[in-house]
């Protein structure tokens, strides 16, 4: 097993020689703004940690290795604001693909794109349910808080607010465990309902409508309900049960891709 977490760390040769046999951890974020006390990272760091921390819990049991995280995601409902660097949705599906296929190409069977970003996750999984009928592998694609969902209510992180909301709670929360300096002060207050249901993330339907963020001024919940703490509480959960699916995942693939 490869020493080594981080793609961009080997050589050619040493990628080369475990491509066949390892996990791909491909983490895609955004660069989007994130209300007036959030940085535009935040997506992109927080993913970016999961995916780095549940892979070297998981390389315990599987070889794997992180790739450079996609820090540009599809933001375009977040353009108004400023501070947000986006791709509209064709571009977004051709360059995950793009990159998919390079590794694939460059001999990886297993790969696992793992999101933080809501706006990337239709397209993420169109990109892999196309890429597996033109290409001998097997592809997964997910978002780490659907993948954490149950661990995340046994925490009670839908207590605090919108789960996992944008700019809200949740994720000052988290960004103020990750990276205290980043986050700026007074954080917004709004009054709204301080829980959200426990249920499935997913809606019986999804709606869409116009002007939807610039009415709630780009974040959800209110984030000056936001602690460290929790946030520490409620990313080792996230990281613990992203762990458990890659090895999942790669277990699943041993019978159609043996090493």
């Amino acid at each position: 097993m490869n020493s080594r977490l981080l793609f961009q760390e080997l050589t050619r040769e040493e990628a080369r020689a475990c491509a066949s046999r390892t996990l791909m951890v491909f983490p895609v974020g955004s660069t989007e703004q994130h209300g007036p006390h959030l940085p535009v990272g935040t997506d992109s760091f927080v993913v970016e940690h999961v995916a780095r921390a549940a892979a070297a819990e998981a390389g315990a049991e599987i070889p794997v290795l992180v790739a450079p995280t996609l820090a540009f995601g599809c933001s375009q409902h977040h353009l108004p604001f400023g501070g947000t660097m986006s791709l509209n949705t064709e571009t977004y599906y051709r360059v995950v693909s793009g990159l998919v296929e390079s590794l694939i190409t460059s001999g990886f069977r297993r790969i696992f794109i793992l999101n933080g970003h809501g706006g990337n996750q239709e397209l993420i999984q169109l990109a892999v349910k196309d890429l597996a009928l033109k290409y001998p592998s097997c592809l997964a694609a997910a978002t780490y808080w659907i993948l954490a969902w149950d661990d995340l209510i046994a925490h009670n992180a839908h207590l605090m607010g919108r789960l996992p909301g944008h700019a809200g709670a949740f994720e000052t929360s988290a960004v103020m465990s990750l990276r205290p300096d980043l986050v700026r002060e007074p954080r917004p207050h709004r009054e709204v309902a301080t829980t959200s249901t426990p249920q499935s993330f997913y809606s019986p339907y999804r709606a869409e409508s116009h002007g939807y963020w610039q009415s709630i001024n780009g974040f959800t919940d209110s984030p000056d309900r936001a602690d460290a703490k929790c946030g520490q509480k409620y990313l080792a959960a996230v990281v613990s049960s992203v762990a458990k699916k890659l090895v999942e995942f790669y277990r699943s693939t041993q019978a159609t891709m043996p090493e």
